[in-house]
């Protein structure tokens, strides 16, 4: 004989009702309304545009992100379809948003890396973010001596260089070119590149490199970052061998 389950207590079943003060807590702490806002901003949409597509009125969908009224998920799923988003992405963790402060009196000043007599010296400007893309660095060149010749490399990837103060000459490839300061140049790494002070007083300059992510191809003999052109390239799929500091500066080119 199968036996029917018994019945909650009334009081009992009061006690595991949700407070609904702590459902308008999960539903603020979820930001639900600034997913909203920063989706649509980033397709440079505007609350008119938003509603023709969802059939939800301007003044809902702004009362929506001010967290001023709460979706239902018929709603939700309206919007998320425009955005192509899956609704689970309306209650996901957001990820901790990246912020790294660096001091210049906590900057180390490196000289060239490679050679004996350096031209230039570099501080890393991004040197406590982890898995960065890109590297900014802040670069000092200084006036070349007598018989002393500008040394070029190469590396994956591309470059932007801004000039800040002093005269300076770039070659890239076989092309050279004198710059100011104000002068800004965005090129592609990968062509052997260098940089020559052609002033009486250093040269100052930012400088970014940007990253590749490698692809499936025949290897192009490309060197790592700051490698003369004259040395071995390093063989595909091989790591550098880490430093002391992983997160540590890494070679300016």
């Amino acid at each position: 004989m199968i036996q029917k389950p018994l019945p909650i207590p009334k009081e009992e079943f009061l006690q595991t009702q949700i407070d609904p003060s702590s459902t308008e807590n999960f539903i603020a702490e979820k930001r639900i309304g600034e997913r909203i806002k920063r989706l649509r901003l980033k397709r440079s949409m505007g609350l008119v545009e938003l509603g023709r597509h969802t059939g939800l009125s301007a003044s809902f969908l702004s009362q929506l992100e001010t967290g001023r009224v709460v979706p239902t998920l018929r709603n939700l799923a309206r919007i998320a379809m425009v955005f192509s988003k899956d609704l689970s992405h309306f209650f996901e963790t957001e990820p901790h948003t990246l912020f790294r402060l660096h001091r210049k009196k906590e900057r180390v000043k490196l000289p060239q890396t490679g050679v004996d007599d350096p031209t230039y010296y570099f501080e890393s400007l991004g040197y406590m973010v982890p898995d960065r893309i890109l590297d900014p660095y802040y670069a000092e060149f200084m006036p070349l001596r007598k018989n002393q010749e500008m040394r070029q490399h190469v590396h994956p990837g591309y470059e932007f260089f801004y000039l800040l103060q002093g005269e300076l000459e770039i070659r890239h490839s076989e092309q050279e070119y004198i710059i100011e300061p104000g002068d800004a140049v965005y090129f592609d790494a990968s062509s052997p590149h260098g940089y020559r002070c052609i002033g009486k007083v250093p040269a100052l300059a930012i400088i970014v490199t940007m990253h590749q992510v490698p692809t499936a191809q025949p290897t192009m003999g490309l060197r790592p970052l700051g490698a003369n052109v004259g040395s071995r390239p390093v063989p595909t799929g091989v790591r550098q061998p880490p430093t002391s500091n992983a997160a540590g500066p890494r070679a300016v080119s």
